[in-house]
């Protein structure tokens, strides 16, 4: 699979079945965030691998209530930083950014593996943050959700998520989102 298969083959499924969760699985996901470009080289990203069943159920504890599917999980991964991590230069602050492209890494290398890798923001940060001793001055930008995509749906989604399984949810047009020279040309 290329890079251009990987980000066509990635999708955020919600329905999950269980996958083995090998420590070369996790180094392999971890090499590929360690390359990610980011600001002057600074590297801010960190994950914390969840596998431990009592500290999946811990972080289940503390999701929103329409991330039910989640309890299907393998793996968790935390993704946390903070500011003075990366390059601050007048009121911009790269770490959210450099995490992000590290972790878009490692989500395309699971997809590259066959895995779903689904990333979300509905859990009370400072809750998991307490749980996974995380430093309260980083912040938790996201939990990346790991299992293998489940043929059957998840009887726990809701309606628009069931559809959400069988196709890919709908996309902006280009010209919604992409600008020639400046933003006033389209």
């Amino acid at each position: 699979m290329n890079v251009k298969e990987a980000i066509e083959e990635r999708r955020a499924f919600r329905s999950l079945d269980p996958v083995e969760i090998s420590g070369d699985l996790i180094n392999d996901l971890v090499k590929v965030a360690q390359i990610a470009p980011s600001c002057m080289n600074k590297q801010p990203w960190n994950f914390i691998f969840i596998t431990g069943r009592e500290q999946l159920i811990k972080i289940f504890s503390m999701l929103s209530s329409g991330n039910k599917w989640v309890e299907k999980a393998s793996m968790i991964i935390a993704v946390f930083s903070k500011p003075e991590y990366d390059c601050i230069i007048g009121e911009r602050q790269y770490y959210l950014f450099d995490t992000g492209l590290a972790t878009a890494f490692l989500i395309l290398r699971a997809t590259e593996l066959g895995l779903v890798a689904h990333p979300i923001a509905g859990f009370k940060e400072d809750e998991a943050k307490k749980i996974l001793e995380i430093p309260e001055e980083f912040r938790l930008i996201t939990l990346i959700i790991i299992g293998k995509h489940s043929e059957t749906i998840n009887p726990v989604l809701s309606e628009a998520m069931k559809l959400g399984e069988k196709q890919r949810p709908p996309r902006k047009k280009l010209e919604e989102f992409t600008f020639m020279n400046s933003y006033n040309n389209r």
